[in-house]
């Protein structure tokens, strides 16, 4: 497989708002975008998107993974960025409707199909810096990926920064510029003490990474910051501390300081984790803190992270029971 999220089928699902109302969603070429240099997405960032997959069980059917889920946090950012309001029903429709016509195209296990419903605001008007856009784009994209972790579960390292990944109103918005906000410190990371990421700890409050929730296993607890606006809400880490749950772990969602985690993160055992859609759980082997690092549970995947990845991944790929509802079957 090429590398995730660069390949697409030729085809999408689109959706036009104007004069207060929707058009009826349909299938056009991946290509047909076109946009007014004016357009109120490309000056004043009025976008927002999803991420969400769906899967080949082994016997030939499609299922997506938690939909209803991704399209209510799509509403939640549209209307938090001030665009047009999207319809659930219309929206749910467009992602069935593309992912059926392409279901030849979802790859076996460890593979899947990536979806990424988005939404733009595209009024050509410069002047409306402090007005929402009244004309929008709606569109579903698919991506087929294989497995993210062909080379290995290998830990990442993690430099912990006094700074938020963005406005602390804005975490909860699945929004591009919060990505690209994040960008900078990132890469200065990955130059100065080979970080893969940066771990976004406000005032020494532990929040998220660039792109993934954070995650500290300590034994049979999982610790992980409670919800608030400033950073997303993912179905992935909902999803693992539900399973987590089940499993008669305690899920402690709470704030988490940057002392409480260097001091448990050392202990013998202890594991850190990152969630998401792309890679569900990816392990965490060294945290770099003021010049110096600290090996979680002595810096190797741990065992617990492995399990409940695993455990999504059986029920994503229909290898155990769906005892949440968490699928929807396409075909």
């Amino acid at each position: 497989m090429a590398a995730f999220g660069t390949v697409f089928t030729a085809e999408m699902m689109l959706a036009e708002y104007s004069n207060n109302q929707w058009s009826e969603p349909a299938l056009v070429p991946v290509n047909s975008i076109s946009l007014h240099p004016g357009a109120h997405v490309l000056h004043y960032a009025s976008t927002c998107f999803e991420g969400l997959k769906a899967f080949r069980h082994s016997d030939g059917s499609i299922h997506i993974f938690r939909m209803d889920k991704n399209v209510a946090r799509l509403q939640q950012s549209s209307e938090l960025l001030a665009l047009p309001k999207v319809d659930a029903a219309m929206l749910r429709q467009m992602i069935l409707d593309i992912v059926k016509r392409y279901a030849a195209d979802v790859p076996n296990p460890p593979g899947s199909m990536y979806i990424r419903p988005t939404h733009i605001g595209t009024e050509a008007s410069i002047g409306k810096a402090a007005a929402p856009s009244l004309s929008s784009l709606l569109y579903v994209l698919l991506s087929p990926v294989g497995d993210y972790f062909a080379g290995g579960a290998k830990p990442l390292r993690l430099l912990l920064e006094d700074n938020a990944r963005c406005a602390p109103h804005m975490g909860m918005v699945k929004s591009g510029g919060n990505y690209a906000s994040a960008l900078q410190p990132i890469m200065k990371a990955r130059a100065a003490v080979q970080a893969d990421q940066v771990l976004f700890c406000p005032n020494g409050d532990v929040q998220e990474t660039g792109a993934a929730n954070f995650l500290l296993i300590d034994g049979n607890e999982i610790i992980t910051k409670a919800l608030d606006a400033s950073f997303l809400h993912g179905v992935t880490r909902d999803s693992i501390l539900t399973l987590a749950r089940d499993r008669g772990m305690k899920v402690s969602e709470r704030e988490l300081t940057v002392d409480e985690l260097l001091e448990r993160a050392v202990k013998p055992g202890a594991e850190a984790a990152l969630s998401g859609t792309a890679a569900v759980l990816t392990p965490v082997g060294t945290l770099i803190h003021n010049g110096q690092e600290y090996a979680v549970g002595g810096g190797v995947a741990g065992t617990t992270t492995a399990s409940l990845r695993q455990a999504l991944n059986d029920i994503q790929w229909g290898k155990a029971a769906d005892t949440h509802g968490w699928l929807t079957k396409v075909c």
